[in-house]
């Protein structure tokens, strides 16, 4: 059977619409039962960019979708509201309707009426002034659907996946987070998560802190004890890799399947510089697959129809592929 995926358009005011409609016009898309959730309005501007239609049915209501194996479904929430969103600006409007088809999809995925959530890229201070309460979407979600255990963010490229010990602190923050325990985390979710896309023993590289992997406690206190702890879990783990060279060894020499790094920018740096243009990330350790496209809204470009599309069809394609999450002890 195909896997019931809700897409979502993303921020109105920037690339997301557009490039979902050039996805649901892709041969990709019949790999799964799609229902849109949005604003019919949003939609239609995404249409209107991008020059393409998609032959939809639109209900305004999740108990008139019948999944046929043929059929698109586009679910309306507009419910009568009709507001406007200027491109390429933060707004507060932007922010909402984004809260509110995310909030949606949650429901359905906790209700087990879908199996993987798909959306548009997002912006962060637009989610802020929309209403959200949370740090970001990777928050709000992990709220939404009642997550206790430890989640993440992972960004993949090419099936090669990075996860954080650390994501959005001061650098001067990193060190007191840098614990046996924390380093633990991403390395057990990732092992988990590998395994539910298909890599049967994935081979997971870990980051040092320090220069060469040398110049500090850091590696001897808590980084190697993690990795030798994962590997008595029967974790294929490995490390711990300097960063300057960790993404040669693991990514381009296809040594690993994956790197566990202890703060953001050591693994963003490698990860954009080998594959921005291709890049996906997914909410890691919730009880359904989340994915979106690693690049942003894009406001420089909305409505000029240029947007690569690439990283939208990788991330429709890993909500697919993924089983149905299930959390770690």
């Amino acid at each position: 059977m195909k896997k019931k995926v809700a897409v979502l358009l993303g921020d109105p005011s920037g690339i997301g619409p557009e490039l979902v409609v050039r996805l649901l016009n892709e041969d990709i898309s019949n790999e799964a039962n799609v229902v849109v959730i949005g604003e019919k309005k949003i939609l239609e501007d995404g249409e209107n960019i991008s020059g393409k239609k998609v032959d939809f049915k639109f209900v305004t209501d999740f108990n008139e979708v019948k999944f046929d194996d043929k059929t698109k479904f586009f679910l309306d929430i507009s419910k009568g509201t009709n507001r406007t969103y200027k491109h390429g600006e933060v707004s507060a409007e932007s922010g909402k309707s984004v809260l509110e088809a995310m909030d949606y999809a949650l429901d359905l995925a906790k209700e087990k009426k879908i199996d993987a959530i798909n959306f548009g890229p997002m912006n962060k201070t637009s989610l802020m002034m929309g209403g959200c309460q949370y740090n970001d979407e990777h928050d709000f979600m992990q709220n939404k659907l009642e997550m206790k255990e430890f989640c993440c963010e992972f960004n993949v490229v090419d099936n090669f996946w990075t996860a954080r010990v650390t994501s959005h602190i001061p650098i001067k923050e990193v060190p007191e987070n840098i614990t046996k325990e924390n380093i633990l985390k991403p390395i057990k979710l990732l092992d988990q998560t590998l395994k539910m896309s298909g890599i049967k023993n994935p081979r997971i590289a870990v980051q040092a802190l320090n220069p060469h992997a040398e110049f500090g406690t850091e590696e001897k206190d808590e980084i190697i004890p993690a990795i030798e702890e994962a590997k008595k879990m029967g974790i294929n783990a490995d490390g711990p890799l300097p960063c300057d060279t960790s993404f040669i060894t693991a990514f381009k020499n296809k040594n690993h399947d994956c790197i566990v790094g202890m703060y953001h920018d050591a693994l963003q740096c490698g990860l954009k510089a080998f594959g921005f243009d291709r890049g996906v990330t997914v909410s890691g350790g919730l009880t359904v697959p989340v994915t979106t496209p690693a690049h942003g809204t894009a406001f420089d470009i909305v409505g000029t129809n240029t947007a690569n599309l690439e990283p939208t069809i990788n991330s429709f394609k890993l909500a697919v592929k993924m089983n149905s999450g299930t959390q770690i002890n």
